[in-house]
């Protein structure tokens, strides 16, 4: 018997050296197209989970404006912008930190602080008030001393939406720092910026230089400008805040007696054992506990802080009205300038919003389906904590359009909801409620009719 030893895996044919060198270059060639096709994948990734395509250009931009020269480094003012729409940075507030590219100090800070000062032992004398590589800052609270505070600073970090509030989305604070660059050629830009606000989601881009700031005096006849500006650009990721939705949506109808409950474990089920009954009486104990950050959730069956209920309440000839309820279950955090987002074809046609503030979103400007809802100030504005008045609740009058308007098939239902700038779990469409004379409950009516006939049949032929 033969062998062939092509086929053999211990006896191969001699190799030329030409072969081997092709060989060796088609495996080169191909491991590095598998290498560059995972690279471009994951960019491609990356860009595309912190992309909202309800805000597409929405971010926080970090403005580092070079105001005046130091003998040994530089004086500059940093400015927080939230260009985002309907997302805001809530209390405990946002914490910012980077890396020094040489051996920087911080000397002085105004409106900010770091949450430590670091090693300087080596310093006689006059102390820095930061040593750290990576220093981490926070703003102040409200009421400190004058000589500590700017203009835009000592807001305990919270940082209100750009298309809530535009006069409470700017955050601001001064920095002297030494040992560091003394001229636009020398200075080298921080580096490794990371954003809490108030937890993770945000990815911060590198420093880049951009044309300095111009500045407007007092009697807006004279302008100046930065010696020299950088910016800082932060983008969200709800997936990288949180593995599971922070919200829910349940559904109900004037025309149906059945409710569309949030979806079982929506959120997550992992708080399932530490959760709260609402009529424990641990709860008694509550309010005179320190609070802290960690949720303390009431026990429900979707396991959420926050459930949105959309409602279709009423319907006339040529309007149709739906109310929204916005429930806490989360007994250790209250929602300050909160957001609901929603999005629904007649939302074009919005008529009348009667205890909440609306704004529509309008990202792509042939397409008008989206709004914002937000608290009136100092009426309720302030969701607070579970519990009886936890809640804040909403009509909203809109004006049909007959081209489209139907209620059949889920259509008064919203195709997305958002609360505090994420995205919210909305029930099956499968379980919407249904019109009783849709084909949906005639199926029902049949199957009901169907089972007692067919016992009918079988016992007339027994």
């Amino acid at each position: 018997m033969e062998f062939n030893n092509s086929a053999n895996p211990v006896h191969k044919a001699p190799i030329a050296a030409k072969d081997v060198w092709q060989w060796q270059d088609c495996y080169s060639f191909r491991e590095l197209k598998h290498i560059f096709s995972v690279v471009i994948f994951f960019m491609m990734v990356s860009h595309a989970i912190a992309y909202d395509p309800l805000d597409p250009t929405g971010n926080i931009t970090i403005k580092w404006d070079v105001v005046s020269w130091t003998p040994d480094g530089y004086v500059a003012l940093v400015t927080m912008n939230n260009f985002q729409m309907y997302r805001h940075i809530m209390t405990p507030g946002w914490t910012l930190s980077w890396s020094w590219a040489k051996k920087e100090v911080i000397w002085s800070m105004v409106g900010a602080q770091t949450t430590e000062q670091g090693d300087c032992s080596k310093f006689k004398g006059n102390i820095p008030h930061c040593c750290k590589k990576t220093p981490t800052v926070v703003d102040l609270l409200p009421g400190v001393p004058y000589n500590q505070q700017i203009a835009n600073c000592c807001k305990a970090g919270v940082v209100a939406a750009w298309g809530q509030d535009p006069a409470g989305s700017v955050s601001s604070f001064q920095v002297s720092v030494g040992q560091a660059g003394t001229s636009n050629k020398t200075v080298k830009l921080p580096k490794n910026f990371t954003l809490l606000g108030p937890g993770p989601g945000y990815t911060c881009g590198p420093a880049k230089i951009v044309p300095s700031t111009v500045y407007l005096t007092p009697d807006h006849r004279r302008k100046t400008q930065a010696m020299m500006t950088w910016n800082v650009t932060c983008t969200y990721s709800q997936f990288l805040a949180s593995k599971n939705p922070t919200c829910c949506v349940s559904f109900s109808t004037f025309y149906n007696d059945t409710m569309t409950p949030c979806p079982s474990c929506a959120c997550g089920c992992r708080n399932k054992n530490m959760c709260i009954p609402s009529d424990s009486k641990k709860l008694k104990g509550l309010k005179n506990k320190q609070r802290d950050n960690t949720p303390l959730l009431q026990c429900t069956h979707h396991m959420c802080p926050i459930r949105v209920h959309w409602h279709v309440k009423l319907n006339y000839k040529d309007y149709w009205r739906v109310k929204i309820a916005i429930t806490n279950f989360n007994y250790r955090m209250n929602y300050t300038q909160w957001t609901l987002v929603a999005q629904h074809p007649n939302l074009n046609n919005v008529t009348q919003v009667f205890s909440f503030d609306y704004k529509p979103l309008v990202p792509y400007e042939s397409i008008n389906d989206t709004g914002m809802f937000y608290g009136m100030k100092f009426y309720n504005d302030l969701l607070v904590e579970a519990g009886e008045h936890g809640n804040v609740q909403s009509e909203v009058l809109l004006q049909k359009n007959k081209d489209t308007f139907t209620f059949k098939h889920g259509w008064a239902f919203p195709r997305k909801v958002y609360f505090n700038g994420d995205e919210c779990r909305l029930p099956p469409p499968d379980t919407y409620p249904f019109l009783p004379n849709s084909a949906h409950a005639n199926t029902f009516a049949f199957r009901a009719m169907a089972v007692p006939l067919l016992l009918m049949i079988l016992y007339t032929i027994w």
